[in-house]
């Protein structure tokens, strides 16, 4: 039984459905009906991240393979417009933004807080996981965190990829007087470099594409160069930050670390790289991954309300579901930062 808006829903909704590598289509489905302790959400807006477009244009990432009709979108928001059995603690109505990996609640990286690196985890838009270009999605109430109203659709749906800076701050035991150096401007290298400021660090940002720096300042930069155009080698920061996934990136910034220095990969690209062996020991740095995030919507929420983090301003372009395709290929524009589907 379930406890619905005001009406009847429709019987169908429409989805945006990745048929194979370089192919998508509308689809018409039916409404899921939310299970105890599932609610059913309205999708207002979903950012799109660079994950969808690989698989949009590779049909595959690392071990996950589209190899059936997959909906694509893990960053979203929405209007709980019906709740399951048992849940007491939304209501409909209420704006929510989805944490969109659902975990083994037993799991022991579950019980141990780190829910992230359960891997069992099921995780929108990763196959054979269907995700949220559509209308209307089920997902657990406790995954569904409500926002004010004083946060957007968009702002509520780019929660996510906030929650992948804070992740990526935690990693880096960013300190207040740090020097920060972040690699990548695009939306994730944007987030981390404000959060990183908030935190009391220096930050300098590097791109490889100067338009992307132009912004740069208003997200918590201090300094800025772009590749090819660099200072010389120095050993001057506490902690780098890669958000490309680029080895000449990730050995660049290893290399400007200082004795003891904390290095945080957070962009994905290269499955494997040459480490200088000698650098890491002779200036005992340190070297870490991060996988998503655990345990930080509170944080994101208070910093979009508060209007200490401008997600907002991220928006460069928005479509709806039967353009998802200009969606997924906004990055490749001069300037572009975050495209949105808003269904």
């Amino acid at each position: 039984m379930t406890n619905q808006i005001a009406g009847s829903l429709p019987e169908s909704m429409t989805a945006s459905v990745l048929v194979r590598r370089g192919e998508l289509r509308t689809e018409q489905r039916p409404i899921p009906a939310p299970g105890p302790g599932e609610v059913l959400v309205r999708i207002t807006s979903v950012g799109v991240c660079g994950s969808d477009t690989h698989y949009f244009t590779e049909g595959r990432i690392g071990p996950y393979v589209v190899d059936s009709p997959l909906v694509l979108g893990h960053e979203p928001a929405g209007v709980v417009v019906a709740l399951g059995d048992g849940v007491a603690n939304r209501s409909v109505g209420q704006r929510v933004s989805l944490e969109p990996g659902i975990p083994d609640p037993l799991s022991p990286q579950t019980l141990a807080g780190c829910y992230n690196l359960d891997p069992g985890v099921r995780f929108f838009a990763t196959p054979p996981i269907d995700g949220v270009f559509s209308e209307y999605a089920v997902h657990p109430a406790a995954f569904c965190h409500p926002v004010p109203d004083s946060v957007s659709d968009d702002a509520a749906a780019l929660l996510e990829p906030l929650s992948v800076a804070l992740a990526a701050r935690s990693a880096g035991q960013i300190r207040i007087g740090d020097a920060v150096l972040v690699a990548g401007a695009g939306p994730i290298g944007l987030l981390i470099a404000k959060v990183a400021q908030l935190a009391g660090a220096t930050v300098t940002l590097t791109d490889v594409r100067a338009e992307r720096l132009e912004v740069a300042k208003k997200y918590g930069a201090a300094h800025t160069f772009t590749a090819g155009n660099q200072p010389p080698v120095e050993p001057a920061f506490d902690v780098f930050i890669d958000a490309t996934g680029a080895e000449a990136a990730i050995l660049g910034g290893l290399a400007r670390l200082a004795p003891r220095g904390r290095c945080v990969l957070v962009g994905m690209g290269a499955d494997t790289i040459a480490l200088p062996v000698p650098l890491l020991q002779g200036r005992e740095l340190v070297i870490t991954g991060t996988f998503r995030y655990a345990n930080t919507w509170p944080t994101a929420i208070a910093l979009a309300a508060s209007g200490s983090i401008d997600l907002d301003g991220l928006v460069t372009s928005t479509h709806g579901l039967s353009d998802v395709e200009a969606a997924l290929t906004a990055g490749a524009n001069p300037g572009a930062l975050k495209a949105m589907v808003r269904p």
